[in-house]
């Protein structure tokens, strides 16, 4: 049998009702009237404990276009600490809706779709990338929908996330479930995965190549773990980056080439003003820095890539040790937003600083692909209960959270459940 061959949901018995507790599966297809759902309001922004309250509100209706999903797992992101506390911007400037459900990965199964929607239907297993937009301008249209004046992302810029017993999704958000993979390794990999997926391969013409070697910054989090295994792939070198040496392991286990620890240096922060003392001292641990990479990749090679997103922390070296003509590819600013870096060795070295923000879904449907056909590993770390949703975002807050992605469950009534059929027989 082919790999994820589509099976149909068996016949099953349940009561209709207009709200189900947590775990509880109405008939297919009846959307109740009413849902569970982790909300912020304006009013709490703040730490995921205070700003993230479960409250009984009103599912989603869905237009011509959209569907709606019962989700059975969801992934934790740092975008929703984000919309918590309403830093760097509160999701309420941009939708305008009393309240705001975060959660921009999940598993699940299609409920409902609307009347012009035709590649799914009913029934249907699926993960849900986190891109949206209006589909009706010229990047949609022949261009890159990532530069549409309506691309959003779904869960942080929309209120209608994945910490909800349904969430509603434009049709052109999902793909296929990798049926080998449990509903919460499912649910945990899509938006890191796609973003470093085109921060590797969607920057033409700096699209890795095999023998390129690349610097993964944070490589045994959620993004740098997809990293390490895209770029091992694809025939690369993958060079990662830790602060923890009990992480050394676990990024070698995913194809890295060699690992370095931050720790054993002194050139992070913002730059100092160039040529003052401060300066100098940076510059020699930051060329130090530079070779414990060579002594990975062969003296005087430096990477052809650096996979960025911690920022202000980092980005003043990352400039630095990127090769001539390379390229600085950045999804985030997770250590602050205040990047600085020489800009002599931009341009002398005609290096490129390029911004990436998620994926399109041509390029979140090759990297789901390669989950499908088990190239990747989804790299779950934690799983967390649906009480619990506020909690694993505290961790993730903290940095206190585990090497790889963490999920947690919604409908899913306990993990390592893999089939619709699986769930209903627990309940």
């Amino acid at each position: 049998m082919a790999l994820d061959s589509k099976t149909e949901i068996a016949p099953y018995n349940t009561p209709v009702k207009d709200l189900y507790e947590i775990g509880e599966m109405p008939p297919l297809g009846h959307v109740p009237k009413q849902m569970y759902a982790w909300a912020i309001r304006r009013e709490r922004h703040g730490e995921p404990d205070q700003s993230f309250q479960k409250e009984v509100v009103d599912t989603w209706e869905i237009d011509s276009s959209e569907v709606l999903v019962l989700v059975m797992a969801a992934g934790v992101n740092y975008n929703g600490v984000w919309a918590g506390l309403g830093v760097p911007i509160s999701p309420f400037d941009g939708h305008g809706a009393p309240y705001h459900i975060a959660g921009s990965d999940a598993s699940g199964i299609v409920w409902k779709v609307g009347d012009k929607v035709t590649r799914w239907k009913v029934g249907d297993e699926v993960v849900i990338h986190c891109n949206q937009d209006d589909g009706d301008d010229e990047e949609c249209n022949g261009g890159d929908p990532m530069f549409s004046p309506s691309q959003r992302i779904w869960g942080y810029e929309t209120p209608d996330g994945s910490f909800a017993q349904f969430t509603r999704v434009q049709a052109q958000q999902l793909m296929p479930r990798p049926k080998h993979l449990t509903w919460e390794e499912s649910a945990c990999y899509t938006l890191t995965l796609a973003t470093a997926y085109r921060m590797l391969f969607g920057h033409h013409p700096h699209e890795l190549k095999p023998g390129q070697n690349v610097l993964v910054w944070g490589a045994s989090g959620g993004l740098g773990s997809y990293a390490i295994q895209l770029i091992n792939t694809a025939g690369a070198n993958a060079i990662g980056v830790i602060s923890d040496e009990s992480k050394r392991e676990f990024v070698m286990s995913m194809g890295a080439k060699g690992v370095i620890n931050r720790n054993e240096f002194k050139c992070w922060g913002q730059l100092p003003t160039v040529n003052t003392p401060e300066y100098n001292d940076w510059l020699k641990e930051a060329r130090k820095f530079g070779k414990a990479i060579w002594e990975i990749t062969g003296k005087g090679v430096s990477v052809d890539m650096v996979f960025e997103h911690p920022g202000e922390a980092t980005f003043p070296v990352s400039a630095l040790v990127c090769k001539k003509g390379g390229m600085v590819v950045i999804c985030a600013g997770t250590s602050g937003f205040n990047c600085t870096f020489d800009v002599r060795y931009m341009w002398m070295h005609q290096k490129r600083l390029q911004g990436s923000h998620f994926a399109h879904l041509k390029q979140a449907s090759a990297a789901n692909k390669l989950m499908i056909e088990r190239r990747l590993d989804p790299c779950m770390s934690e799983v967390f209960g649906w009480e619990e949703i506020p909690a694993a975002h505290v961790k993730m807050r903290r940095n206190e959270h585990k090497p790889g992605n963490m999920a947690v469950l919604v409908q899913a009534p306990r993990t390592g459940l893999r089939t619709f059929e699986e769930a209903l027989t627990v309940i």
